[in-house]
């Protein structure tokens, strides 16, 4: 049988993940098809690397995972280079920015098919109908074309994620030393990267999760979480955890079972919830959930303002007073919030997105008021392509319109946009953008973030006082004497790296 080859482009610069998307691709063809792995995080040249395997002729099968922004740079030179050398090579990509943009990758001519959403049962399927000369039109997830027309099967329904084979961690080893993912964290010196859950219950129309997994969710049990985590501590020395799920605190029960799990283990952990979710947890999930080793919690606040909450759609029951009550309510239980607010969504006047962004400014003043120790995630909000959504619909009549050219998204100013650095929308002046991140560094110099473990007591001090007349006073006006420290010192923004 012919061998698959799986890609993980570069993501960042410097620190280092578990690639679980594409190891979970590879735990589902185990066994049955022999594979590799090419990280592009952690090979000086992995195009080389990728040639250097295809050379061999033995590898018919090249896998994909893409993200929108730094992965797409290494993505799609590397795809087209492939499909001119090795043209009988078949081509496969699956995540988040093929799933969206189907048809402008499918229209690139160098990628075969797309995986539509979660890979575990498609990939596996796609690759043994190939091999075997047997119909694909019926397999779940899959996005292709015919005759210049693009075919999209159906969804897949969300299945048990505890019955999926486990994850090939010491395969992965053998490829790259798994220590060396484990990296120095805010949260501890080998942290873990792990998805226990995938999809999230709620429609916020500027999620790109939304149009994938259609408000559907699906966990591990927190025994089986537990398991694999408890594997990782004792043979390679993880001491910390990042859950990168979408949403892991949606069931309560689930959360404070796993935290009564890994209490034990005394490791540190972070993950990703919804206001409205936890502040229904009792108190004494709280008090359980901070004694596991729960540090910090990431919250989609994204609006003070509840006109703007109703048009991202955010859903639930979220408003501006109870995002402020429960930042309050953390305090007494030493877990520190991490809110992101999305500023700049669209509205029929300029006039009245000036006055949202200065809504959204004095809102973040007052929630770092109530609980100075919450950290803050601002972003300029940049469109998802949830269609249907009156959101979108405002998107779309406002002009925003996206590359038509798979090559068109590695422009530098799209490249931002997705990143929601930069922005393209036509309702956004550039004084709107500059105003926005001109007060992220006050705040960030005024309250400089936990998460960078470089930053010394005194340069904390000395930052926060240089930004503390600003802060003060409201004047955001070419902060030029804080971006100048935080270039010195390298300041690290959780937004765009992590911890």
């Amino acid at each position: 049988m012919n061998k698959v080859l799986l890609f993980n482009p570069k993501a960042a610069n410097a620190t280092y993940r578990i690639p679980n998307s594409i190891l979970s691709i590879a735990a589902s063809i185990e066994g049955k098809f022999d594979w590799v792995i090419v990280d592009g995080n952690r090979e000086d040249d992995p195009l080389a690397k990728i040639m250097e395997y295809l050379d061999t002729g033995e590898f018919k099968y090249l896998g994909f995972t893409v993200m929108p922004g730094p992965q797409l740079k290494q993505a799609i030179p590397f795809a087209k280079a492939i499909s001119q050398k090795h043209k009988d090579t078949v081509m496969i990509w699956g995540g988040y920015f093929p799933s969206s943009q189907a048809k402008v990758v499918l229209d690139s001519g160098y990628v075969d098919f797309v995986i539509n959403g979660p890979g575990d049962h498609c990939f596996p399927s796609l690759i043994n109908a190939l091999e075997f000369n047997l119909p694909y039109e019926f397999i779940k997830n899959l996005i292709y074309k015919v005759n210049g027309t693009i075919v999209k099967n159906g969804k897949e329904d969300l299945f048990d994620q505890d019955i999926l084979p486990p994850l090939p961690y010491d395969k992965l080893d053998k490829f790259y030393n798994i220590e060396k993912y484990l990296g120095k964290t805010y949260l501890g010196k080998k942290t873990l990267a792990y998805h226990s859950s995938i999809g999230c219950p709620f429609t916020c129309s500027f999620c790109a999760v939304v149009p994938i997994f259609e408000a559907r969710w699906k966990a591990k049990s927190a025994q089986n979480v537990y398991n694999d985590i408890k594997y990782i501590k004792d043979k390679w020395g993880a001491d910390a955890i990042e859950f990168h799920d979408n949403n892991f605190f949606v069931s309560e029960k689930r959360t404070v079972e796993f935290a009564r799990l890994i209490t034990p283990e005394k490791m540190s952990w972070w993950g990703m919830a919804r206001i409205d979710t936890m502040d229904k947890f009792s108190d004494a999930s709280l008090a359980a959930i901070r004694a596991s080793g729960c540090k910090m919690i990431f919250f989609g606040a994204e609006s003070g303002n509840d006109d703007v909450l109703e048009q991202l759609d955010k859903g639930g029951t979220q408003t501006g007073d109870q995002i402020l009550k429960f930042a309050e309510r953390l305090k007494k239980f030493d877990i520190i919030p991490e809110y992101s607010f999305v500023l700049g969504t669209p509205a029929p006047t300029p006039e009245q997105v000036h006055q949202k962004i200065d809504f959204e400014i004095d809102f973040v003043k007052k929630v770092k008021q109530v609980n100075p120790k919450t950290e803050m995630i601002l972003y300029v909000y940049s469109p998802v392509q949830t269609e249907g959504s009156v959101l979108f619909e405002q998107v779309k009549t406002a002009g925003l319109k996206y590359p038509q050219h798979l090559d068109d998204w590695i422009n530098p100013e799209f490249e931002n946009f997705d990143m929601r650095r930069n922005q393209l929308t036509p309702w956004l002046k550039p004084e709107m953008v500059d105003k926005i991140r001109n007060f992220e560094t006050v705040l960030n110099g005024y309250y400089p973030t936990v998460t960078d473990i470089r930053l010394t007591d005194f340069k904390r001090r000395a930052v926060r006082m240089l930004a503390s007349v600003r802060y003060r006073t409201n004047v955001f006006h070419y902060p030029y004497e804080i971006k100048l420290l935080h270039r010195l010192w390298k300041y690290r923004q959780p937004e765009t790296q992590g911890f």
